[in-house]
């Protein structure tokens, strides 16, 4: 992080001015993004639509498959959960 001193307000404005505009900037390319991100896509083949679903279907698997690893190697993190449960219980 830069640590600026400004000896003016005018040298605080212009910096102002200066980061304002770098926002403008980030924000029209991340909209831009976020819109390409979801565009419809109207011609997509059967094909297409098959890799895409076969690519979603790898993703949730491992997600699950990640998600089953960090409990089973972080039980210890995760049975605070079963002591709340089991303390109901009682």
């Amino acid at each position: 992080m830069q640590s600026d001193t400004y000896t003016s307000l005018e040298e605080i404005q212009r910096r102002r001015n200066e980061l304002s505009e770098d926002i403008d900037q980030h924000e029209e390319i991340i909209a831009d993004m976020w819109h390409e991100m979801f565009r419809k896509r109207d011609d997509s083949t059967k094909g297409e639509y098959i890799s895409a679903l076969i690519a979603n279907s790898i993703t949730a698997i491992d997600a699950f498959l990640l998600v089953r690893k960090l409990i089973k190697n972080y039980s210890n993190v995760f049975s605070i959960f079963k002591d709340r449960k089991t303390k109901k219980r009682r």
